[in-house]
């Protein structure tokens, strides 16, 4: 598995799999590094790595984290961190912070945020800038999963962007997916039209400790419009649906470590309940299959941005097109036609 890779990346992918502490740390930011480098000889390296690193990877549990903008998920991540931590789990964080859609920057401030975790010599935080990247995690997100999880992370938190309702990409790679809430949550129609709210297997209602009749209101009307879904999504075509797992919805404080044993006994049932019937397995398998895809239709988008052909025709087409004398669609199957 290791003869095409050259010696800087052999010692690398030894570095990941076998070292423990910093060295290992460093090891894991070159690789997540490599991976999300556009660079094609980068690609090419990491393409290698990667499938060097497969045979170690698959054994964590992968959760995902959603919320909107002060739900305390940085919060909330470093006191769950810490608890898994401090009981013998090594949990690897990989949290997605929004780009600027003028600078392309990002700020990349969740590592700051969590400095008590970072410091923990169990843990490793990973922050990525999202690229544009849609769905509320980075391009390079799944690749990281698979880099943390051959190092030895029994289990690997995705942290999305939170910045609205379409971040739905982190539950296609992941085993479980909690969308962390606030008391003042809203009403049961407000809670139904959250679009990631019918993919949550777990539901959070953080900063309890604030307001807790809040809270409980929150709790309640939040189960309550849960109820509208049915048979959870994803457990929807499980051969015995009076096993199907409908989603839990808890209260926590975050800032002050209340609740977090009941999370995560919660998140304990739901894996041994999914495990037990093949859903767990089931479920990455589907993944997968959509993780190709999504890769080879992005392959596609480039190659095409970067076909002669293509480059040669697009300034005319594209005059045309605001003209008004050609009409969008014909023009994109036009310049589709030129790739053949």
């Amino acid at each position: 598995m290791t003869a095409g890779l050259p010696e800087t990346d052999q010692a690398l992918l030894r570095a990941i799999v076998s070292e423990r502490g910093p060295a290992q740390r460093r090891a894991l930011a070159k690789a997540i590094t490599l991976l999300e480098s556009t660079r094609a000889d980068h690609r090419e390296r990491a393409d290698a790595l990667l499938d060097a690193l497969l045979p170690h990877a698959g054994g964590a549990f992968r959760m995902g984290l959603s919320g909107v903008p002060g739900a305390g998920k940085s919060t909330f991540i470093e006191a769950l961190g810490i608890f898994l931590a401090d009981r013998g789990h090594r949990i690897a964080v990989l949290a997605v912070d929004p780009s600027s859609t003028l600078s392309g920057g990002s700020i990349l401030g969740d590592k700051t945020r969590m400095q008590r975790l970072g410091a923990h010599e169990r843990a490793f935080i990973r922050p990525s800038p999202s690229g544009g990247t849609l769905g509320g995690v980075a391009d390079k997100t799944r690749e990281a999963i698979i880099v943390c999880e051959a190092a030895g992370h029994d289990i690997v938190v995705v942290e999305t962007v939170g910045v609205g309702q379409s971040e739905t990409a982190v539950h296609g790679m992941t085993d479980c997916f909690c969308l962390l809430q606030l008391p003042n949550a809203g009403d049961d129609l407000q809670a139904i039209k959250k679009g990631v709210m019918e993919l949550a297997d777990l539901v959070a209602i953080n900063k309890a400790d604030l307001d807790e009749a809040a809270a409980m209101r929150a709790r309640a009307q939040i189960t309550s419009a849960l109820r509208f879904f049915g048979t959870h999504a994803h457990a929807a075509q499980a051969d015995d649906a009076a096993d199907s797992w409908r989603p839990e919805v808890l209260q926590i404080s975050a800032l002050q470590a209340q609740g977090l044993d009941a999370f995560w006994d919660a998140v304990t049932r739901f894996r041994e309940r999914q495990a037990a019937h093949g859903r767990l397995a089931a479920r990455r398998r589907a993944q997968d299959r959509a993780w190709m895809w999504e890769r080879i239709e992005a392959g596609l988008r480039e190659r095409f941005k970067t076909h002669p052909d293509v480059g040669r025709a697009l300034p005319r087409l594209s005059e045309d097109v605001e003209a008004g004398r050609v009409a969008p669609s014909v023009a994109a199957r036009r310049l589709l036609d030129l790739m053949n």
